[in-house]
């Protein structure tokens, strides 16, 4: 037999108090005298009543429900954002609903969806594009949706990105800079905004400067593809002496395929920069020059957009990274 769930019309009663004023008591900002809380209080202690916001978003409309949707749940930097966010959401009084998509844009609209059947505020979306149509879908339905380092904007969204292309620029610069003169890119296939617009500008600058480089770019956004990359760039009959890896964990593959396969030394032979500053960036056994992802900004940009009225006109918020200085480049 099922137990009946314990509703604010028991702890009226038990209270010796009107339903209204329970309402009152369990919502923020609402006037209720401090004899009239404590007894309501005590009297939900007693009966173990929880408010439900579910119930009472049917009828306000806001649920408190965030959707982040992603994939590569497991790769340190999206661990570290999902956590960011998910903290900035908890002390803004919201709910994040994580659901776990995989990179494609299909994917990402069956999750959107899912989130609207759901009721939710506003997503999050780290992974994958919604199609214009369904960002105007979660317009008309009063859900806000942020897109975070994707590549193009949507109806009512805000844009939050980071200049990946000027860390590329700099990723170029610093390696000339430390006498390196044989340059390589190491990328993924992944094909992310992201992840071209750092390979883009690298490239980019290379070819300002006059200076010819070897790009690669296979696989998945992973250490294994950093590992056979690193070893297939410096078994070449001229390798390089210095690599510029779109991700972290691409660098540490290509800094272990050197060290570990190849028995060069870092930087002695080749200089390694990295990007996401990932916490194995920092280990003592990799020292991993990096760019540094503003996880804080973005969450902290994100989360404050949500309850920001919109007339429809996409938004954009642009972050910088910074270039950390480690043991991996000659200085």
């Amino acid at each position: 037999m099922t137990k009946r769930q314990v509703s604010a019309r028991d702890v009226a009663e038990l209270a010796g108090v009107s339903r209204t004023a329970v309402s009152r008591a369990f919502t923020p900002g609402a006037s209720v005298s401090p004899e009239t809380r404590q007894k309501i209080e005590t009297a939900a202690e007693t009966l173990g009543y929880q408010v439900n916001h579910l119930a009472r978003g049917l009828i306000t409309a806001r649920t408190g429900l965030v959707a982040l949707i992603c994939a590569e749940l497991n790769t340190p930097h999206r661990s570290a954002l999902l956590a960011a966010l998910s903290d900035r959401l908890q002390a803004a009084g919201k709910v994040g609903l994580l659901i776990n998509t995989d990179r494609s844009d299909d994917s990402v609209a069956r999750a959107l969806r899912q989130a609207i059947a759901y009721r939710t505020d506003a997503a999050i979306v780290l992974s994958g594009m919604p199609g214009s149509s369904l960002a105007e879908t979660c317009l008309r339905n009063g859900m806000r949706l942020v897109l975070i380092n994707r590549d193009e904007e949507r109806p009512g969204s805000l844009l939050i990105r980071v200049d990946d292309a000027d860390a590329g620029r700099q990723a170029f610069a610093a390696l000339t800079a430390a006498g390196c003169r044989r340059l390589a890119l190491v990328n993924s296939l992944a094909g992310t905004a992201s992840l071209e617009d750092r390979a883009r500008g690298f490239s980019t600058a290379a070819a300002e400067a006059g200076v010819e480089i070897v790009e690669t770019a296979v696989g998945q956004t992973s250490y294994q593809t950093g590992l056979d990359l690193g070893t297939r760039l410096l078994t070449r009959p001229a390798p390089p002496d210095g690599i510029f890896c779109t991700t972290d964990l691409l660098a540490c593959g290509v800094m272990d395929a050197a060290r570990t396969r190849l028995r060069l030394d870092v930087p002695g032979d080749v200089s390694v920069i990295g990007f996401d500053d990932i916490p194995q960036a920092g280990w003592e056994s990799y020292a991993l020059t990096t760019f540094r992802q503003p996880i804080d900004e973005i969450a902290d940009a994100a989360v404050a957009s949500l309850d920001t009225e919109t007339d429809g006109t996409p938004q954009r918020v642009v972050l910088p990274t910074r270039l950390i200085w480690r043991a991996s480049i000659r200085r």
